[in-house]
């Protein structure tokens, strides 16, 4: 156990400084050639990974994702309050509003009006670029909706899935964090709120919509979005009240209420899961046994229903360890006392289908959250530890984590490098540092 606790705090250190490197990336250059593409990051931006890859056959992964960047800036956050980080941070959170702000202005409309950017594109990638007919539709609050952008603040021009909304809620909530933690200064503090507002009302709009799963793959209702989106509108509604606009609080408080109804009807009594999603056919999916629910449960940040604290959800990891323990060769050679190298969901296919650090570690965090839910936390700690003891099998000794780690050899793959494994293992420790300081506050692991 001790070897353990060296571990993590070695790797809580790591990750810090690794995080740190995506976010606001200006010294780096990135070139599209087969685009025409030239990207310089300005201050706010934060890349999913600096790797500068093309598929080959890392993938590139430099743009700002909408959700990814929300994860990372919160992290941040953790690493501000327990000192790991300065004041400096506050600086980075500013550089990260003003970019999503004006994100806003950004309108497809406009781009199709100047054909010259299309000039530049190679024949070999003329195939992959959107269609002018979306670029059409992409201004005013549909930019929030965007998977992702340059990490130069332009419109991402590849053919990509759209729209996304589970970005603008984990904004929010991240934000909404901030300021409950950091004192900013007067004008920064007014860019977040409008932010914060500009985020709630395209949630409250926007979050029963159709749209893209977390993996950019299926469009229809899905659990992560409408919890995250639950989340975001509770805790939302509480902050309009103390800024002394209970009319738009109580918008927020209708709508996150209808959306955690929705979610109930996620439960599978028969499969003893919650379902990930509802495609638009109505039929079954086969990734509807899918850690996007755990993630869910740790995103929100909420108690009660649809937390690490529901039973239903605690039923739903357990259907998931099932699943993979059996499905990963490494699995199968796991040492006693480890929990299973956790992927996305069955017959996954990208890259080797996991196992994915995020999704381990989202594991763990869920067990010491679920931990600090229960009367009996024992078990969940150790369960929680297990998940890290896995973790740090196949982390090397370097430190550096990337997407996946290959299910049968343990071998990292994907994209290297990748800012949101970082963040989930800092957002995992904070979790067990609280539950184990029995709720309180506490430094580095």
């Amino acid at each position: 156990m001790q070897e353990l606790e060296e571990w993590l705090v070695r790797e809580y250190d790591y990750a810090g400084r690794a995080m740190r490197e995506s976010i606001s990336p200006v010294h780096i250059v990135k070139e599209r050639p087969g685009f025409g593409q030239t990207i310089r990051p300005v201050p706010g931006a934060i890349v999913a990974s600096t790797v500068l890859a093309s598929y080959d056959p890392d993938p590139d992964y430099f743009f700002h994702w909408f959700r990814d960047s929300a994860i990372i800036i919160d992290a941040l956050r953790i690493l501000y309050e327990d000192g790991s980080v300065g004041a400096e941070a506050l600086g980075c959170v500013a550089d990260f509003t003003r970019f999503s702000l004006a994100l806003r202005l950004l309108d497809g409309r406009a781009l199709v009006a100047l054909p010259a950017w299309r000039a530049r594109v190679t024949e070999d990638f003329v195939r992959f670029l959107r269609l002018e007919i979306e670029l059409n539709t992409v201004y005013g609050d549909a930019i929030a909706g965007e998977t992702r952008v340059n990490a130069d603040g332009s419109l991402d021009i590849s053919s990509w899935t759209r729209p996304q909304h589970d970005g603008a809620p984990l904004r929010a909530l991240a934000l909404l964090r901030w300021l409950r933690s950091a004192s900013f200064e007067v004008a920064t503090a007014l860019e977040i709120s409008t932010l914060i507002r500009t985020d709630l009302e395209f949630t409250r709009r926007r979050a029963r919509a159709p749209a893209f799963d977390m993996w950019e793959e299926d469009k229809g209702l899905h659990f992560h979005t409408l919890c995250v989106s639950a989340a975001a509108l509770e805790q939302g509604a509480a902050w309009l009240d103390s800024a002394g606009t209970p009319e738009d609080a109580q918008a927020c408080r209708a709508e996150a209420a209808t959306i955690r109804s929705m979610l109930d009807g996620f439960w599978c009594p028969h499969e003893s899961i919650y379902r990930s999603r509802v495609l638009g056919s109505g039929a079954a999916s086969p990734k509807e046994l899918d850690i996007a629910v755990i993630l869910a449960a740790i995103h929100g940040g909420a108690a009660g229903p649809h937390s690490p604290g529901d039973a239903r959800m605690q039923s739903t990891l357990a259907r998931l360890e099932q699943l993979f323990d059996a499905a990963y060769p490494i699995n199968h050679r796991r040492a006693a006392g480890t929990q299973p190298a956790m992927g996305r969901y069955a017959g996954d296919s990208y890259y080797s289908g996991g196992a994915y650090y995020f999704s381990t570690l989202g594991a763990a965090e869920f067990c010491f959250k679920a931990a600090a839910a229960s009367e009996d936390p024992a078990a969940w700690i150790a369960r929680g530890n297990g998940y890290l003891q896995t973790v740090r099998t196949y982390t090397p000794e370097t430190g550096e984590l990337s997407e996946q780690f290959d299910q049968g050899t343990g071998a990292q793959t994907s994209a290297r490098h990748l800012a949101w494994s970082y963040a989930a293992f800092i957002s995992c420790i904070a979790a067990r540092r609280a539950v184990l300081a029995g709720g309180a506050s506490g430094g580095p692991p």
